[in-house]
């Protein structure tokens, strides 16, 4: 089974809206064709993103926390044992990276253009939603 880490952008555009590259790539998890991994500092940034007022406006009542329950149950979960500090700009960007390569991923899937442009991390491609679509098929 393919494992990958999804950017908290990602997880945010899927709940936000039913159609897009990342709404896709949610279903194929939900539909068992890929392992979604997670740690403990990614759904921490996923529910801090969540608060945001700037998104209040686009999330039904309790869509978000619905998500979030679910994505906590279903993802597998990963305890980085290294620290990075690879992407300077965005110092949160690195606990993807480090879930990533402790979890094993093939891939990390990210909108956030500082991630992006490394395009890989010691061997794991980091791609756009629309990419990694491709890949899937």
């Amino acid at each position: 089974m393919m494992r990958v880490v999804l950017d908290a952008n990602v997880l945010v555009s899927a709940i936000i809206s039913a159609r897009g590259h990342p709404a896709q790539i949610i279903a194929r998890w939900q539909a068992g064709d890929v392992e979604v991994l997670v740690s403990r500092a990614i759904l921490d940034e996923l529910e801090r993103v969540l608060q945001y007022s700037r998104l209040q406006r686009y999330l039904p009542s309790g869509l978000a926390q619905r998500f979030v329950r679910q994505f906590e149950k279903r993802a597998i979960w990963v305890d980085p044992q290294e620290q990075l500090a690879v992407t300077a700009r965005d110092p949160a960007d690195n606990r993807y990276l480090e879930c990533a390569l402790s979890g094993g991923a093939r891939y990390l899937v990210s909108g956030d253009e500082h991630l992006l442009a490394l395009r890989e991390y010691r061997g794991i491609p980091i791609l756009s939603p629309a990419e990694f679509l491709i890949i899937l098929g």
